[in-house]
């Protein structure tokens, strides 16, 4: 028989949730508010006078070809981001979950990079492919590869990605590796004994039922990848070269305290806004289908 729990006070449950309510309200609900508030204004150059303009900020946007062009940008490093760092972490949680002598040590080493801040994650990965002075740019040119991200903007694409996805690969480790110790070891013990290899035992048993965790991290590295990873445009690529590396949120930052639209910069955050909302209900609705929980 199950025991239910009854508060004596009825305004004890809504004094208990009241702070996490008010948190929600005053960083979440207030700010997209103030956006799609300020979206419908056009602001002068000094930011004394406001005009109702309606939905001209978003006509302005939808008709500009550098707004499509960031958007197959963020596309493009968010779905790059998102299956490396998901593949490398579930690659080295399967190594590490095998590991008898020293697991705490390697476990700690591969936790690490996740106390690190995506700026300085950002500026590492940027010391070691600085072409000139980088080990990795130098080694690469003993390949007689030249390496210049600040003129090759897929060069430059490839050095966020491999920054932003080294710096969530230490999260969706911990994932994993939980995930994975939590698999009873009778299940993958019987499929040897009936004569299935490591591989067909991954596939058959252990991915399936890492699929509620595999979920959980998709939606958690494409929110990542979307906004987490400012710092690391910001300070590696500053957008560039030729905006190769302008993401949304940093094409916000760029035109809003740069070019100081803040009207047309809180149009591109509500639109950010919504494509993630869209994003993250498209997989709850589709994705989730295929978990096994």
């Amino acid at each position: 028989m199950n025991k239910r729990v009854v508060f004596q006070d009825r305004f004890l449950p809504y004094l208990l949730v009241a702070p996490q309510i008010i948190i929600t309200l005053v960083f979440f609900v207030w700010p997209a508010f103030q956006a799609l508030k300020t979206s419908l204004f056009l602001e002068d150059a000094f930011g004394l006078r406001s005009e109702f303009v309606w939905f001209e900020n978003f006509v302005r946007l939808f008709s500009d070809p550098n707004y499509y062009k960031s958007l197959r940008v963020t596309a493009v490093f968010s779905i790059a981001v998102t299956v490396l760092s998901l593949s490398v972490a579930l690659l080295l949680a399967i190594m590490a979950d095998r590991v008898i002598k020293g697991a705490g040590t390697y476990k700690t080493l591969l936790i690490m990079p996740y106390a690190v801040a995506p700026a300085i994650a950002g500026v590492l990965w940027l010391f070691l492919f600085m072409p000139g002075v980088g080990v990795i740019a130098y080694a690469l040119k003993t390949m007689a590869y030249e390496w210049n991200y600040v003129l090759d903007g897929e060069q430059a694409m490839v050095l966020v990605v491999i920054a932003a996805a080294w710096k969530q690969v230490s999260y969706n480790f911990l994932f994993f590796l939980a995930g994975l110790q939590s698999i009873p070891r009778s299940l993958i013990e019987a499929a040897a004994i009936d004569g299935a290899g490591p591989t067909r035992r991954f596939w058959t048993i252990v991915f399936p039922l890492l699929s509620p965790t595999t979920f959980f991290l998709l939606v958690v590295n494409i929110v990542y990848a979307f906004f987490d990873t400012f710092g690391i445009i910001h300070l590696v690529t500053h957008g560039g070269p030729s905006k190769a590396t302008e993401i949304l949120v940093y094409k916000v930052y760029f035109d809003g305290f740069l070019g100081q639209d803040f009207g047309g910069s809180a149009a591109q955050s509500v639109v950010l806004m919504a494509i993630v909302i869209t994003l993250t209900v498209a997989q709850f609705r589709f994705v989730e289908r295929r978990v096994h929980y």
